[in-house]
């Protein structure tokens, strides 16, 4: 039987997704289950065997060459570990080994989150045909990783990319990942209804206190959710601008829960930006929403594997 498939695991702090991808892009099967983040190692580990084992479980799983995992980071690829930030229970956790029990012998490849959807926007998505890019995820964290010189760069363990632990206000609060003032202490979404509630904002009749909320009430003029939207641009504009300082992008793809609040978010992004990316090699960087949804872990995940140097279809992948 033709191996012409990829199994694609994408690990983050609400849920753990699974699906059978094709050389296309395609998602053929897909499961999902929740993270439980805030329980057990072995409960989180449960809820990603359910994933796993419900993939090997269907019909087209003999033909799956290669499995590809995108995983909340910081991750090591080196050692098949991590150590997400959302996820307590999982310090050095081993990944790789544990998807190998229930997956059997195939070849793993395993990137931090944002670098799987950086390859799965470049495939499919609005990074498409762009050769150096900064994607980015802004949810329940912050992540990106980098397309440069029309290629996936994760770095050597994966993590390249991780904009949202880089520092935009170095006497700011503690960040659970250990540093102050991180972009994701400000920018995610947990962090913008955080903000919003701390200053006074209150939901409306829905009672929706989560970024989205802030993002309703933003869009109909409250000046508070205004503010707490804006207060995660300048973060997200800095932390671009020392990017595209350091490896000269062109390009800026926003995804996530939060990338989903529209001119909310895309407005005071790129007026900021003006701001802080003055240098002439960085100036007027392309600014666009992500195009592949919450799909974008799992084709992300898929890329990755069809392009590593494992799997002897990744000439499939390509612009």
């Amino acid at each position: 039987m033709t191996t012409d498939l990829v199994a694609a695991v994408d690990i983050g702090g609400t849920k753990i997704a699974g699906a059978l991808v094709d050389g296309t892009g395609e998602l053929l099967h897909r499961v999902q289950r929740p993270t439980r983040a805030a329980e057990s190692a072995a409960n989180v580990l449960g809820a990603l065997t359910e994933v796993v084992t419900a993939l090997t479980a269907h019909a087209l799983w003999p033909r799956v060459a290669a499995v590809g995992v995108g995983s909340a980071g910081p991750v090591n690829a080196r050692t098949g570990t991590v150590s997400p930030v959302n996820i307590a229970a999982w310090r050095d956790f081993p990944l790789v080994a544990r998807i190998t029990d229930t997956a059997g012998p195939l070849p793993v490849t395993l990137v931090g989150d944002g670098a799987a959807i950086a390859a799965g926007e470049h495939w499919r998505g609005a990074a498409r045909g762009r050769t150096n890019a900064l994607c980015m995820v802004v949810s329940t964290g912050v992540g990106g990783g980098l397309i440069l010189d029309g290629k996936l760069r994760p770095g050597p363990t994966g993590n390249a990319g991780h904009i949202g632990h880089i520092s935009v206000d170095f006497d700011g609060e503690l960040c659970p990942c250990g540093g102050r003032g991180c972009v994701e202490r400000i920018a995610s979404g947990t962090n913008i209804a955080r903000y919003a509630l701390a200053s006074g904002w209150r939901p409306g009749g829905d009672g929706d206190t989560t970024a989205a909320g802030v993002a309703v009430a933003a869009a109909a003029g409250d000046p508070v959710a205004r503010e707490a939207y804006e207060r995660a641009a300048r973060a997200l504009a800095a932390g671009i601008a020392a990017t595209a300082t350091l490896v000269e992008i062109e390009t800026v793809v926003v995804g996530g829960g939060v990338g989903q609040a529209g001119d909310v978010l895309f407005a005071p992004l790129r007026r900021a930006l003006t701001g802080y990316a003055t240098l002439p090699f960085v100036r007027g960087l392309e600014v666009v929403p992500a195009e592949l949804g919450t799909d974008a872990g799992l084709v992300g995940a898929a890329a990755a594997s069809w392009q590593s140097d494992t799997f002897s279809g990744r000439a499939q992948v390509g612009n």
